[in-house]
């Protein structure tokens, strides 16, 4: 759906005065031309490879039963889910597209959740609330997860970096690569030119949900964290970084 001043109410009649303005509130632009709303999109990000193009879901509890359609087709959506694009020769200016769930997040055990795996995948390899993600130059999907204070609910397992395989028969297919430690969550992942090197962003470190982390089980406070990492130095409190992972004895990633 095309979002141009002057066409179909993106005019002064709903506040906007020009084309700048469309570009700045494109969200209420969207809603105001009948876009499909999503369960929270955080990452996008195009495969240049396959020129598909990947959407995470974080997710929606609010959604209601009323309200679920095929692309968010889980009211109280605690998990997420993961969209597919694939636009007519790979023109992503095109006014038509198709698109699929590529993978319903969640715990596969758990039938309450409806999620929808590649039976290949163990018991570490499934996520909930994917967050931002990264494809790296083998064409492999990175995601990083966001479950926020809700952690216990939604996987009761911490934040991280999972590979996830977007082709053949492995498609849907998880695999845990990296979490973060107590109460952080990650941010997007970016590999080197060669993939040779993995930088990942920890943010927050020791702040969701530290109540419910056994072991601790109360607030997180500067002066009682519940972890001192990356430092591990009761002098210092836990700080957000930036980590670069290598492969031991060199060569790509994944």
């Amino acid at each position: 759906m095309p979002l141009i001043h002057g066409q179909n109410g993106l005019d002064d009649s709903n506040g906007f005065t020009n084309q700048a303005d469309v570009m700045i509130e494109t969200r209420r632009a969207a809603d105001i031309v009948g876009a499909t709303p999503l369960d929270r999109p955080e990452g996008v990000e195009g495969d240049a490879q396959s020129g598909k193009v990947y959407v995470m879901l974080t997710y929606n509890d609010k959604r209601k039963v009323d309200e679920v359609d095929a692309v968010n087709n889980r009211p109280a959506n605690l998990w997420g889910q993961i969209i597919e694009i694939e636009y007519p020769q790979a023109n992503h200016a095109a006014d038509t597209c198709q698109w699929n769930v590529l993978m319903q997040c969640g715990n596969p055990n758990d039938p309450d959740t409806h999620a929808v795996w590649n039976s290949r995948t163990t018991d570490n390899g499934w996520f909930a609330c994917p967050d931002d993600c990264g494809i790296d130059h083998q064409g492999r999907l990175w995601v990083c997860t966001d479950q926020g204070s809700g952690w216990k609910r939604k996987s009761a397992t911490a934040d991280g970096v999972w590979a996830l395989e977007t082709e053949g028969e492995r498609r849907g297919t998880g695999k845990m690569f990296f979490r973060v430690p107590v109460g952080a969550e990650i941010c997007r992942p970016c590999f080197s030119s060669d993939d040779t090197t993995l930088f990942v962003a920890v943010q927050h470190v020791a702040a969701d949900g530290t109540k419910d982390y056994p072991g601790f089980e109360r607030d997180s406070t500067f002066d009682d964290p519940a972890t001192r990492w990356p430092d591990f130095d009761n002098a210092m409190p836990p700080r957000p970084s930036v980590v670069a992972i290598t492969r031991r004895g060199g060569g790509k990633i994944g």
